[in-house]
């Protein structure tokens, strides 16, 4: 009898072991899942996220949207934004030229009634309890006014905190507490083929939630190729339509893996496949936005192509590269970082920070989602070995500061050299500053002020170094009138006028 119980109380505690080993086990991964969802950027904790309740599969053993669908719509908000009417001078008159010059009719000019303001819609993702909502810039470009709906009608004027439109993402702001969100999941762990949901506003309806699956990751060539602009897109079957811009791309557990931008169409209604910036991009955008009031921008400072492009356009530097994917390096802007780190041209880059690098895309989703003086290692193939170097990230104009909104010589974008008496010499003048490097989000480069132009004067005054063009800007930007007025010289010496406002 004293060995039953003997028996039964060693089952019993084996038992209790394994029940406790497992919940252990259990607890741990459910932490595990909740830290890798809501921090692998950090960015999550600029906006208070406080992580998800992962959401499980159906009885069948099928994904559940139900519950994703349910938490995504309340935060989903529908944004109309208005552009003011811009009356013609001189009020509602407008003149016919031909009228006026040749003597024709009425003079007095035709009455085209009054402007009406223009007005546009989209949709937005609150990303916190305290009201920041993320959306495209197309969807508020411009506007002076911007309304957000929310999903059970309720109305509040939105303050705009700042835009890049190279990502095309904004940051908007609206007043009260306790909203709905969807907090940061990890686009990086998005596999082809997964299940993913669109939630927006096409059309001007409420909240719409769509699914289909993730059709390709890191997609390039999509809208606006500029230098620096994103082409590292999710791509989708979730239709997607006109209104939906701005919306949430999430996963099944309910969680923000991209915001929807674009779609592929020659209707301009879906077409089969949308496109959406990965939220390893456009989260690190908004927290920029909100931490600094502007984006901070890294380069590696390299010329890059595809290997099969690289291959067709130059067959003599790329014929000894066995490799059929990477970034070819063919050739290093000013001041590059890559390039005083040791990288040459013709080299490979393979991976960065331990995540491999097929494409151009890829590199650019990598670079993009750090900031500058962020250290990173870059492996590059060169020949038949690879070789590893660790590369300061900085501005294209060579510096590793962070940029804030106020920062003058941050907005403008550009860096300067003094002219090398060789060059006063070939130009005929006797002074003059050089513009050594244009970041693409900056002023300069809005202006159409580009590398390689002779700045002379500044609101009048003649600059001779680098350090005259820095105080002139400085000194309008803390000023009355914020607008530099330059003269200066392109490179084959025809003259040249730009105005840059330092208001904006």
């Amino acid at each position: 009898m004293k060995n039953f119980w003997k028996n039964i109380s060693t089952y019993v505690l084996v038992a209790l072991v394994s029940i406790g080993a497992t919940y252990g086990m259990y607890s741990f991964m459910e932490y595990k899942k909740d830290y890798s969802s809501t921090d692998v950027y950090n960015y999550g904790g600029n906006f208070g996220q406080e992580g998800v309740q992962l959401v499980g599969l159906t009885a069948d053993g099928y994904p559940d949207f139900t519950k994703a669908a349910e938490n995504s719509i309340h935060a989903v908000v529908h944004i109309k934004s208005t552009v003011k009417a811009q009356a013609s001078q001189g009020g509602r008159q407008q003149i016919d030229p031909f009228e006026y010059f040749f003597g024709f009719g009425d003079r007095g000019g035709r009455d085209y009634g009054t402007p009406q303001p223009s007005v546009g819609f989209g949709s937005g993702v609150i990303i916190s309890k305290d009201g920041y909502i993320i959306t495209n810039n197309h969807v508020i470009e411009k506007a002076d006014e911007i309304e957000v709906t929310m999903n059970d009608n309720r109305k509040f004027n939105a303050k705009l905190l700042g835009t890049d439109p190279q990502t095309d993402i904004a940051l908007l702001k609206i007043e009260g507490n306790d909203f709905s969100y969807i907090p940061f999941g990890n686009s990086d762990n998005l596999k082809v083929g997964e299940w993913v949901l669109a939630v927006g506003n096409p059309f001007n309806l409420t909240s719409t939630v769509t699914a289909g699956i993730v059709s390709a990751k890191g997609r390039g060539g999509i809208g606006s190729s500029g230098p620096g602009n994103i082409q590292s897109y999710i791509q989708t079957d979730a239709a997607i339509n006109r209104g939906n811009s701005g919306g949430a791309l999430v996963n099944t557990n309910g969680e923000l893996v991209g915001i929807n931008t674009a779609i592929y169409s020659q209707t301009g209604d879906f077409a089969g496949y949308g496109f959406a910036v990965p939220i390893s991009i456009a989260g690190k955008v908004v927290a920029d936005i909100k931490e600094f009031g502007t984006v901070q921008r890294a380069v590696l400072g390299v010329m890059i192509q595809d290997i099969s492009v690289a291959k067709e356009v130059s067959p003599d530097k790329t014929k000894n590269i066995t490799i059929n994917e990477g970034a070819f390096v063919a050739e290093f802007a000013e001041m590059s970082p890559a390039k005083q780190a040791g990288l040459e041209e013709g080299d490979v880059i393979t991976a960065v920070n331990g995540v491999k690098v097929r494409s151009v895309s890829e590199l650019q989703d990598q670079v993009n989602r750090h900031r500058p003086g962020d250290k990173v290692k870059v492996v590059v193939k060169r020949g038949n070995a690879d070789k590893t170097f660790d590369v300061t990230l900085k501005t294209s104009t060579g510096s590793t500061s962070v940029v804030k909104k106020s920062d003058a010589l941050g907005t403008i974008g550009a860096a300067f050299k003094e002219l090398t008496a060789e060059k006063k010499k070939s130009l005929g003048i006797s002074y003059g500053v050089e513009v050594a490097g244009v970041d693409p989000a900056g002023k300069f480069h809005k202006e159409g002020i580009s590398k390689g132009f002779i700045i002379q004067k500044i609101n009048n005054q003649p600059v001779s170094t680098p350090a005259d063009v820095e105080k002139i800007i400085q000194t309008t930007a803390n000023g009355q009138d914020k607008g530099l007025f330059i003269s200066g010289l392109n490179a084959n010496g025809s003259r040249k006028y730009y105005a840059v406002d330092l208001s904006e």
